[in-house]
């Protein structure tokens, strides 16, 4: 990317549910990642109960609802000259999905990403997906796959056979060859988000999304390889064998009616 070229902004769409232990360090990483790129960090709390919505009325004063973001711009606190934040509650745990959608009707930037608040994630791992779409503009949309040849934690073996197996199912009923469609990481143009029409409020959005995505049959689709900290439950992750069974199931639904 030329030195002297203006970078699309970011949107980071953050969905945060009970993460009091790890708010702090997430933003942290995100502020310092992708330096020259003018970013906004859409913290959706949904429904928090261990302390993370009192941490973010703290540092983030200016806050608002879910309804005052539909009749026009959302107030903003200044993070960085580069990076803004703005925080919405919902009054009641809606699921990821929700929250997501949510951030994505207040997101302005001309490339969203989605975040979560836990330490899973590397934002660091945003340059390569990134320079895929506004740098090399070869991609509309970029997958990090935590399967795909960089450093990933070993953890339960029936989670890596889920996952293996609900893409490859998705790949063959969506023509499609990534390697790790449930996960977190999925960066797209807004041109890609006018075009989605999301239902799921619960973990079923990463397959609704993709979905959506595939069969719409336009949008250059990349996947790269990313870092993949993962938690054991003792350490809070939240994704359980009972999602894995919704998203075989996800996956044959939104085949038929992606949108609904």
């Amino acid at each position: 990317m030329s030195g002297s070229e203006t970078l699309p902004g970011l949107s980071v769409l953050m969905p945060v549910y009970n993460e009091i232990a790890s708010i702090a360090t997430i933003l942290d990483r995100v502020k310092a990642t992708l330096p020259g790129v003018t970013k906004e960090i859409i913290i959706v709390d949904d429904g928090s109960r261990d302390g993370t919505r009192e941490w973010l009325t703290g540092h983030f004063p200016s806050v608002c609802d879910e309804t005052s973001i539909v009749g026009g711009a959302a107030p903003q606190n200044e993070f960085s000259r580069e990076c803004t934040v703005r925080v919405i509650f919902h009054s009641r745990n809606k699921g990821k999905g929700g929250a997501i959608q949510t951030a994505m009707r207040a997101a302005t930037g001309a490339v969203l990403v989605v975040q979560d608040a836990d330490l899973e994630y590397d934002p660091d791992d945003w340059h390569v997906m990134y320079n895929l779409i506004a740098g090399k503009k070869v991609a509309d949309v970029v997958y990090g796959s935590r399967f795909y040849g960089k450093p990933h934690r070993s953890l339960y073996f029936h989670h890596y056979v889920a996952n293996r197996l609900i893409s490859l199912i998705f790949n063959v009923l969506c023509n499609q060859t990534l390697t790790d469609v449930e996960t977190c990481y999925k960066m797209f143009t807004r041109e890609v988000l006018k075009t989605l029409n999301l239902t799921a409020n619960d973990f079923g959005i990463e397959i609704q999304i993709s979905t959506q995505i595939a069969l719409a049959q336009k949008w250059r689709i990349y996947e790269t390889g990313i870092h993949y900290y993962g938690r054991t439950y003792l350490e809070g992750k939240k994704i359980g064998w009972k999602d894995g069974l919704k998203a075989l199931w996800y996956l044959i639904r939104y085949r038929i009616t992606p949108g609904n």
